[in-house]
C-alpha cells in the first residue's frame, strides 16, 4: 500500500444476491469515510438499481461485473455501456477469471471490453492473473506480460492507467478455493505487475495506478496483504457477501 494511491476494498458478489439481500446487505454495510480509501461492490445484473439506491447513502460505489463492447446489437444476454450509464453505473469490473473460463474471453476479447468501456467514460478494474498449472510450470510472468501487452500496447488504455484504469491480480488457483497466495507471493506478482508497467506505460501509470489483490481475500489475511508495498486493495469474492465480514476488512484499511 502506498500513499500515493487509492486503496480499494471491491467485493464481487458473482452471481449471488438478489435485490433483496443487496437491501438488506446495505442495510448493515456502513463503511465509513477513510482517507483515500474507496468501498466499492459489483452486484448482480438485476441488483444493481437497488444497490445504487441503498449504497449509495453510505457511500459505497456501484459496478457492473461485465461489459460489451458494443453499444446495442444482437448479443443475446449481454449489457451495453448505454443501458449501464441510463442507471447511473460508470464503473465495471472486466477480464475475470471465471469470464475467461466459463464464457470464452481472450485477451482480445477482453482489450476491446476495455477500450469501449474507457472510450464511454467508465472506470475499469481488469483482472489479470494465471492459474495452477501455469504457476506450476513456472509461468506466472509470461501469463501476466501476455495478458498484459495488448493492454499497453493500447493508446486509450496507456493514458487511462490510474485514473480510469486500475488492475486486480488474481491467481485463478487461489479464487474461491480457501488457498489465499502468500504475502511474498502476491507481492511479487504485484511487482512484476508494477515494475512490467513503468516498462510499458510508462512511469507515472505504475506509480498511481492501483493493483488488488483477489483471491480467498478475508480478514484474517488483509492485513498483512495491505502491509506489501504494491498491493493497493483487495477484490474480494466470499468474504463480500456477508456485511460483518466486509465492514471487518473495511476496518482493517488505515484511517
Amino acid at each position: 500500500m502506498n500513499p500515493n494511491r487509492p486503496v480499494i476494498l471491491a467485493g464481487n458478489w458473482k452471481m449471488n444476491h438478489g435485490p433483496e439481500a443487496s437491501r438488506m446487505f446495505f442495510n448493515a454495510f456502513l463503511p465509513g469515510p477513510k482517507n483515500r480509501a474507496r468501498a466499492r461492490i459489483y452486484p448482480s445484473y438485476l441488483s444493481l438499481e437497488t444497490a445504487l439506491s441503498s449504497g449509495a447513502a453510505a457511500g459505497v460505489e456501484i459496478g457492473a461485473q461485465n461489459f460489451h463492447y458494443e453499444k446495442s446489437g444482437a448479443f443475446t444476454g449481454e449489457v451495453s455501456g448505454p443501458m449501464l450509464s441510463e442507471i447511473g453505473i460508470h464503473q465495471v469490473l472486466i477480464g475475470h477469471s471465471e469470464r475467461r473460463q466459463y464464457f470464452g474471453e481472450t485477451d482480445d476479447s477482453v482489450l476491446k471490453r476495455v477500450e469501449s468501456a474507457l472510450s464511454q467514460g467508465f472506470e475499469v478494474l481488469l483482472c489479470i492473473g494465471e492459474t495452477l498449472q501455469e504457476r506450476n510450470l513456472g509461468r506466472t510472468e509470461a501469463v501476466l506480460e501476455e495478458q498484459l501487452k495488448r493492454i499497453c500496447a493500447s493508446t486509450a488504455c496507456k493514458g487511462a492507467f490510474g485514473s480510469k484504469l486500475h488492475l486486480a491480480y488474481e491467481p485463478v488457483w487461489a479464487i474461491g478455493t480457501g488457498v489465499t497466495a502468500t504475502p511474498e507471493q502476491a507481492q511479487s506478482a504485484h511487482a512484476f505487475i508494477r515494475n512490467f508497467l513503468h516498462t510499458r506505460a510508462g512511469e507515472v501509470a505504475a506509480r498511481s495506478t492501483a493493483l488488488l489483490y483477489g483471491g480467498s481475500v478475508t480478514p484474517a489475511n488483509f492485513k498483512e496483504l495491505l502491509s506489501c508495498p504494491d498491493i493497493d486493495g483487495g477484490l474480494v469474492g466470499g468474504a463480500s457477501l456477508k456485511p460483518d465480514s466486509f465492514q471487518a476488512l473495511w476496518d482493517l484499511i488505515p484511517g
